[in-house]
């Protein structure tokens, strides 16, 4: 299977690139959020590539990162959620915000894609819920975003996973420690899921 590809932008799509590799035009389908991170035609560019095979066709699919990646493979495991509506969520909303939305049970930022109606944005909240910390979590792990150098993370394990989880997200690493350590002063004995979600909520404000 195809799982990365470099080349150079070919063309550009309302919902999918060209990438032309060493002559080869490869079509590959990406959410707006990837588009609109292309470099201009001829330009090269490497992406991460999902491939699904269906017995009529072997469709591509590109991601600017391994996160947006991970997010994909994730919410299209919700029934209801293929990969066009999955790739109009992630154009919609990035990770950190679509991690954000569910947390909170936004139904309505999720209903901003294409393809997502109420009923539809309720299931991909109630199924995954409760899979949003460990999901951001196994994705740090998993070769996610390294702490900036020099900043210092929260002390303690909880404190520096879910702050690693954070930062996995795409927040600022100084920006993580300070929000995530503040809580923990405020409340020693509060768990993952509650100090993710207080810390995602300052975040946003």
């Amino acid at each position: 299977m195809i799982a990365l590809l470099s080349g150079r932008v070919a063309r550009i799509e309302d919902d999918f690139l060209i990438l032309d590799v060493q002559g080869v035009g490869y079509r590959i389908f990406a959410s707006r959020a990837t588009l609109s991170r292309l470099p201009s035609v001829g330009e090269a560019v490497q992406l991460e590539i999902e491939t699904q095979v269906r017995e009529d066709h072997i469709h591509l699919y590109g991601f600017a990162d391994q996160a947006e990646k991970r997010w994909f493979n994730l919410i299209t495991t919700v029934q209801g959620v293929g990969a066009k509506v999955g790739l109009a969520i992630l154009g919609v909303l990035p990770s950190d915000q679509l991690a954000q939305a569910i947390s909170a049970g936004d139904k309505t930022s999720i209903t901003r894609a294409s393809g997502v109606g109420p009923k539809l944005a309720q299931r991909i909240i109630s199924e995954l819920k409760d899979k949003v910390a460990a999901f951001t979590v196994a994705g740090t792990a998993a070769g996610g975003a390294a702490p900036a150098a020099g900043a210092a993370a929260p002390a303690g394990g909880l404190a520096s996973d879910v702050a690693s989880a954070l930062v996995n997200l795409g927040y600022n690493q100084a920006l993580v420690s300070g929000v995530v350590a503040g809580l923990v002063a405020q409340d020693p004995d509060i768990g993952f899921d509650d100090l993710f979600r207080a810390a995602l909520a300052e975040l946003a404000r």
